[in-house]
């Protein structure tokens, strides 16, 4: 393992790269700094920037940090994001539309941002409306979180599908996941926690040539753990990640707390 400085801790398992930072703000700003660095070497290439937004508590600082960075070529960016829950208003506390309307758009003039709509009549038509969307912009960007169960984006242990023939689906949430949903306070209890879901599946994500993840706190030490040392396999969907050509993982102190000799070889 190198280190870039004596608060930064640098490994790699399989292809995947891993930054430890000192604190969760710490972690989530480098993170913005690396979205950063590449949307301004984008913008020097491309007319537009394709790029799939994560949401929940672990991409507060990284979202905060992006969006308060002067000279970003936002006028380029064409947003994407990963996960609506079925039956969701948009304006409901929970809603990941309003998130990103409230830590995202509302903060970034981007060209374009195609939302999904987990509140129409019709979800299966959003997967694939959703779908071709995605496929003629082509992300060249995704920003990801790993849930406490594994999961990327909503697909959880038993729904994910590392070849899924599918780009976006309805899925089923599991007990884990919505009590993550619960206990990071989106829901005041956890029978309000939506029980389906629309997601980008795990192949959809894998065709985006560089992945950007925040991964910060305690509750995520476990699946960090796993993550790094499990056999790859759907039973802990993240464990893909180490199989990906460009991926990195921005994680503080407490979510590497169990990652023993593997943190500091």
């Amino acid at each position: 393992m190198g280190t870039e400085n004596s608060a930064i801790q640098n490994l790699q398992v399989g292809s995947l790269k891993v930054q430890i930072h000192p604190d969760g703000r710490s972690a989530g700003a480098a993170a913005a700094q690396a979205v950063a660095e590449y949307l301004r070497q984008q913008a020097s290439a491309v007319e537009e920037i394709a790029v799939i937004f994560a949401t929940g508590a672990s991409q507060l600082e990284t979202l905060r940090a992006l969006t308060g960075a002067p000279g970003l070529p936002w006028d380029r960016v064409n947003g994407f994001h990963l996960d609506e829950y079925v039956g969701i208003d948009e304006n409901h506390p929970a809603s990941f539309r309003r998130y990103l309307r409230e830590n995202l758009i509302d903060r970034a003039a981007m060209r374009e941002f195609h939302a999904i709509n987990g509140s129409a009549e019709d979800p299966q038509a959003v997967c694939r409306e959703y779908a071709q969307q995605l496929r003629a912009a082509n992300p060249q960007l995704c920003l990801l979180g790993v849930g406490e169960n594994g999961h990327l984006a909503f697909n959880d242990p038993g729904e994910a599908d590392f070849h899924d023939p599918e780009d976006v689906k309805i899925v089923h949430l599991d007990a884990v996941c919505r009590q993550q949903q619960a206990a990071e306070g989106w829901f005041k209890r956890l029978e309000d926690v939506p029980t389906r879901a629309i997601t980008l599946t795990i192949p959809a994500l894998f065709r985006v040539p560089k992945l950007i993840l925040t991964i910060p706190g305690s509750r995520k030490a476990t699946i960090m753990r796993r993550t790094l040392t499990e056999p790859i396999s759907a039973d802990c969907p993240a464990t893909i990640l180490r199989t990906h050509p460009d991926a990195t993982a921005y994680i503080d102190q407490e979510a590497a707390s169990e990652l023993g000799d593997l943190s500091s070889s």
